[in-house]
């Protein structure tokens, strides 16, 4: 690890904005960053800032392919905005909590609200899954119309045109967060326990990545899906899904470690274009670090304000991030 006065730094080229409240999401709306907020707001930022009401309470999940944002709120909507015009509400529950959202290939649609998921195609007819228990995250495969519904005790697959029972990945407890390597071999779940649970797709394959010291909340596949980045520990945690048989009986890569002991990583997000990732701590750090070497330069300084939300524009020649009391900015690299 470099000391504070080697490691370079990009602080001046991050323009701050203005959120004013918690900043629960960052995404990307093309060059424009979508900092979504606790009450139900996105502040677009780009050349300049404009905020847009999304939800009429708090916003629960969200999602982005770079093209269109999706969001889904206590309100019961899901909402869609292509930064272009006004926010589409393209379903209304009545009231029921949209808690998972997902954007997937030629900009098709899924939700869950409670036990049932809902996948909404471009062109095409809407159709529901009802799930075991409550859906605990949503992952379209990277290619086709294949959902990763993760639940409890497990995962589901389900292919919404194609007849039949789908696909169930069974392990106990209570899985929270899922996602879809790149070569769709493998599907990673984070659970309740401080640990991700995966399975290998062509035999069943389990993996267990354990020995974080907290609960994993964000991760972030890195250039090429090569690595899956996480948080949960003092550095980032990065598992090896380059090679056949994915993280199992190799030992991640730990990189970005913290500026004091006992601060946590938050967020993680994968650079699209190179080897790279920045890592946002509980002390408000951000640290964007070479995957092969370790190199390290400086985003921003701690100051005790937790990052809650980090993004990378699809070129890479940008981040945005958000923090839990308010502050936000945009860095162009």
């Amino acid at each position: 690890m470099t000391t504070e006065t080697q490691r370079p730094s990009i602080r001046e080229r991050i323009r701050a904005i203005d959120a004013g409240e918690p900043v629960i999401a960052a995404h990307f709306l093309k060059d424009e960053a979508a900092l979504l907020l606790a009450s139900g707001e996105v502040v677009l930022a780009g050349a300049s800032d404009r905020r847009i009401s999304l939800h009429e309470g708090g916003i629960l999940d969200s999602a982005s392919d770079g093209a269109v944002l999706v969001t889904g709120g206590d309100d019961g909507r899901v909402v869609v905005l292509d930064g272009k015009g006004e926010p589409r509400t393209v379903h209304d529950s009545g009231g029921t909590w949209i808690d998972r959202v997902a954007v997937g290939p030629s900009r098709s649609l899924a939700w869950s609200a409670g036990r049932t998921v809902t996948y909404k195609p471009e062109k095409g007819e809407t159709k529901s899954l009802s799930l075991p228990s409550a859906c605990g995250g949503i992952a379209f495969f990277p290619k086709g119309q294949r959902l990763a519904l993760a639940h409890y005790n497990g995962a589901t697959l389900w292919y919404p045109n194609v007849a039949g029972e789908p696909q169930k990945l069974e392990w106990k407890g209570s899985h929270l967060g899922i996602t879809v390597s790149a070569d769709q071999r493998f599907v990673v779940t984070t659970m309740q326990e401080p640990q991700l649970h995966g399975w290998r797709l062509e035999d069943g394959q389990h993996m267990r990545m354990s020995g974080y010291p907290g609960k994993v909340r964000s991760f972030a596949w890195t250039q090429g899906g090569k690595f899956l980045a996480t948080s949960g520990a003092s550095e980032a945690i990065l598992w090896p899904f380059s090679g056949k048989n994915g993280p199992m009986g190799v030992n991640p890569t730990m990189i970005a470690p913290a500026a004091k002991a006992g601060i946590k990583v938050t967020q993680v997000a994968g650079h699209p274009a190179a080897p790279v990732i920045a890592a946002g701590f509980a002390d408000g750090l951000i640290l964007l670090c070479r995957i092969e070497d370790g190199a390290e330069i400086l985003m921003r300084e701690p100051d005790g304000d937790a990052i809650t939300a980090l993004a990378w524009r699809a070129d890479g020649k940008a981040a945005a991030f958000g923090t839990e009391g308010g502050k936000a900015g945009l860095a162009l690299l």
